[in-house]
């Protein structure tokens, strides 16, 4: 026995509206908060990723960031936390290093982050404050460090907390995937 039309068009309509309620929350789990770290609450601030920087003699030099301010210390960047690290090599010689995060500032697409030295193989480095800036624009992201006028991260003694250099660096081509979650501190 066949079920009447109108019933049919009922359970078909149901059936239509659950798969576009599911489909639409599954799209908006997947896409997320910019700002989320797993349960949903947007974090205050965030530097994440990784880049090549562009340089015309071919030097090797990567960034690495993964640093994080809670929502709780929205109103305290000094309590921030996570890590970054870099490397530079050209022709076998080098040196690489990793800082815990101190402070990380962020307003728009540009962020500030800062952080002491806690394992590296550049003599004189260790236990040293340096501080990085990254403008996060997609295509054409770009970086500065606290050293870059000294030329070593050893010669910046007693670095203040969230000090960098402007973002004079250019990322290389297509391989930047910086993410600047952007700072809203209650005014």
């Amino acid at each position: 026995m066949k079920a009447p039309v109108h019933r049919r068009t009922k359970v078909a309509a149901i059936g239509a509206a659950l798969l576009i309620t599911a489909g639409a929350t599954g799209s908006a789990v997947a896409s997320g908060d910019p700002g989320s770290r797993g349960g949903g609450q947007r974090e205050a601030a965030a530097l994440t990723g990784s880049a090549k920087l562009y340089r015309s003699l071919g030097d090797d030099i990567t960034f690495t960031f993964d640093a994080h301010l809670a929502a709780k210390n929205t109103d305290d960047p000094l309590k921030a936390t996570g890590t970054f690290s870099w490397s530079h090599y050209l022709n076998g010689k080098g040196a690489w290093a990793k800082a815990r995060v101190d402070c990380l500032v962020t307003g728009g697409k540009v962020a500030v982050v800062s952080g002491v030295i806690t394992d590296t193989d550049l003599e004189g480095a260790k236990g040293t404050r340096v501080g990085i800036t990254v403008h996060d624009v997609g295509r054409g992201d770009r970086l500065g460090y606290s050293w870059a006028a000294q030329g070593s991260p050893v010669e910046t003694k007693d670095l203040p907390r969230c000090v960098g250099s402007a973002p004079f660096e250019k990322v290389a081509g297509g391989s930047g995937d910086f993410r600047v979650v952007p700072w809203n501190p209650k005014l």
